[in-house]
């Protein structure tokens, strides 16, 4: 496994409506680096967002959808989200302010 750099690990953060709703109890969504573990995950949130503080990061590993096209077939990308609570006295994630 290659040196993952803080800020190689978050790539985007997934906007959905049940993401958009967790916002309201301090539950970010981000798609992740696929070789990024827990500690990892915690670590960058704290460091690109001033004032964060994370209390616990859920991971999910997400297969490649099956796309087909005439008789080939084959797979996208293999992706990984990170569901990242925040404590009560954290800071609120900025990028999401707006929407």
């Amino acid at each position: 496994m290659a040196a993952i750099h803080y800020y190689d690990v978050i790539l985007k953060p997934v906007i959905t409506e049940k993401s958009m709703a967790g916002m309201g109890d301090k539950k970010y969504t981000f798609l992740v680096h696929p070789e990024a573990n827990k500690t990892m995950i915690k670590e960058a949130v704290e460091k690109m967002f001033e004032g964060t503080k994370v209390a616990r990061v859920n991971t999910i590993n997400m297969d490649g959808k099956s796309k087909r096209r005439g008789m080939t077939v084959g797979k996208t990308a293999k992706t990984k989200k990170a569901i990242v609570w925040l404590t009560e006295d954290s800071k609120e994630i900025e990028i999401f302010a707006g929407l």
